[in-house]
Formats: structure tokens, C-alpha cells, sequence
């Protein structure tokens, strides 16, 4: 037996017509005859699990929410992406192109996951933080403030990345770390362990900062160079 289906109330968005669904049958939170958000097709969500979608939330284009997923509040998911497992995506989040959100991931705020990017495991991405690109977020991480992981970059474990941090290229940022404020790590940098990035820093190139460093101020850290303690501050960029 199916568990809902397309009512007869629509509404159009960004030229796509979407149809408000209701539950044919209760399960999880959802009871029988309850009216949930908005689909354009059934394709859209699985008829399978505890996934559902409600509140304003739209889900629209090849994109699909399967598994125990949940979209609500006002979210949108569309082009190609995928929410699926435990994974949440509410308030104004935004989940689209070919993106993925999966297994226990939650993406909320304003922000937003697209192109190929994938967060999941137990990571949270919020506030007005944008993933993209090929990056991946995962593990406990979160993303938050008005930060950017995309490129390839990779940040896992239980790390910290906020403010107008900039993460990008092929860079790995993991285990504790905390890359904060107007920071930049790009190129093939690692910054592991349970190092600090802060202020206005830049760490780039093969560079690593690891164990209990603490990189400040307008420091650079890039190359070869290998950073494992203490702490390095600077008063401006070299030009």
C-alpha cells in the first residue's frame, strides 16, 4: 500500500508545478490523512521507509528523498540531489544539482549543498554555510557562519570550521581541528589533529599544521612546511 499521495492542490515554483501530498497510512511522526509539503512527482519520494516531506518544503526535478529522510520547513532539494538514510534538511536549506545528503547529515539554515558535494555521517552544515563543488563533509564535522568547503576538499573527524573560512581545493582539514574566523587552507594543506586556525591566516601548498598548533594573525604557512606546535602569528600578508 502506498503511504501517500498526490492531492489536487498544487503550486508553481520557478516554473515547475508541484502537488501538496498527504499520508494514506501513519508511520514515524506521521499520522494517516496528515497533508505534507510539496512534490512534483512521486519520484521524488520514496513510498518506502519513514521519509516524508512537510511543512513548506519543496522537492522537485530528478531530485529524491528516500530511506528515513527528512525535508521540512521551507527546504528545497531539486535538480539531481539526493537525501536519503536518517539525513535531515529543514529551515531554508537549499540541497540541489547532483548533491548528496546521507546516512544521520542534517543541513539547515540558509544553507547550501550542490553540485557534486557530499555530507554525510553525523556532520551538520547551517547557518549561511555553502558546500560544493566535489567536497565532502562527514564524521562529526560542522560547517557553520558563512563558510565555503568546495573543490575537492575534504573536512571529517570532529572538527570546527566557521566564520568567512575559506576550505578548498585539495585540502583536508580533521581529527579536532578548528579553522575559524577569516582563515584560508587550500591547495594540498592539512590541518589535523588538534590544531588552530584562526584571524586571517592562510595555510596552503603541501603545508601541514597538526598536534596542538595554533596558526594567527595574517601567518602563512605553506610549501613544505610542517607545523605540529606552538604558535605563529603575523602582522600582514606577504605580497
Amino acid at each position: 500500500m502506498c503511504k501517500y499521495r498526490l492531492t489536487e492542490e498544487t503550486k508553481v515554483v520557478a516554473g515547475v508545478t508541484l502537488h501538496r501530498i498527504q499520508a494514506l497510512k501513519s508511520f514515524g511522526d506521521v499520522t494517516e490523512g496528515d497533508l505534507g509539503g510539496w512534490v512534483e512527482s512521486e519520484d521524488n519520494l520514496s513510498q518506502e521507509g519513514l521519509c516524508w516531506v512537510s511543512g513548506k518544503a519543496c522537492v522537485s526535478g530528478d531530485a529524491e528523498v528516500s530511506g528515513d529522510a527528512q525535508v521540512s520547513g521551507n527546504a528545497q532539494v531539486f535538480g539531481d540531489a539526493w537525501v536519503l538514510g536518517d539525513a535531515k534538511v529543514y529551515e531554508n536549506a537549499r540541497v540541489y544539482k547532483n548533491a548528496q545528503v546521507s546516512v544521520n547529515a542534517c543541513v539547515f539554515g540558509y544553507a547550501r549543498v550542490f553540485g557534486d558535494a557530499w555530507v554525510y555521517g553525523d556532520a551538520k552544515v547551517s547557518r549561511n554555510a555553502w558546500v560544493y563543488g566535489d567536497a565532502e563533509v562527514s564524521g562529526y564535522a560542522r560547517v557553520f557562519g558563512d563558510a565555503c568547503v568546495f573543490g575537492d576538499a575534504r573536512v571529517f573527524g570532529n572538527v570546527r570550521v566557521y566564520g568567512d573560512v575559506r576550505v578548498y581545493g585539495d585540502a583536508w582539514v580533521s581529527g579536532n581541528a578548528w579553522v575559524f574566523e577569516k582563515t584560508k587552507v587550500y591547495g594540498d594543506a592539512w590541518v589535523y589533529g588538534d590544531a588552530k586556525v584562526s584571524g586571517n591566516a592562510w595555510v596552503y601548498g603541501d603545508a601541514e599544521v597538526s598536534g596542538y598548533a595554533w596558526v594567527s594573525g595574517y601567518a602563512e604557512v605553506f610549501g613544505d612546511a610542517w607545523m605540529s606546535e606552538g604558535v605563529i602569528t603575523s602582522g600582514e600578508h606577504k605580497q
